[in-house]
């Protein structure tokens, strides 16, 4: 992921091996990451089990926010995809109980309808 795609708030795929290594201390015994996706500091993590939200806060980025979301939670998601002027794609996830989306930028590189699958599979189990 290039800076500039941080800086403009678009998010890349990680490989698993980084995502399993820096994050195996906040999975259970029986979770495995099957995405990951960076966003210049924070990241998304789509387990067998939930989605997690990582938040790194401040400037040091020391303080951080994991947000567990279990994939039942999840009432309904939309994606659009980039256009010719509009260099991004986007993904929504309403939670119940909250009215207003999650949302996520991805840049044009990243196949928004491979994230829009992966989701799909947990939440339509």
């Amino acid at each position: 992921m290039g800076i500039f795609d941080g800086i403009m708030g678009n998010a890349s795929e990680v490989s698993l091996e980084e995502a399993n290594r820096e994050y195996a201390s906040i999975l259970s015994r029986s979770e495995s990451i099957e995405k990951a996706y960076k966003l210049l500091r924070d990241m998304f993590l789509f387990t067998n089990k939930r989605l997690i939200l990582v938040d790194k806060q401040g400037i040091t980025g020391k303080k951080v926010e994991y947000r567990s979301i279990p994939y039942k939670s999840i009432v309904h998601f939309s994606i659009e995809t980039a256009g010719s002027f509009d260099m991004d794609a986007e993904l929504k996830i309403w939670v119940s109980g909250s009215p207003t989306p999650l949302q996520k930028q991805f840049n044009k590189n990243l196949n928004i309808y491979e994230v829009q699958s992966v989701l799909a599979e947990y939440v339509l189990k």
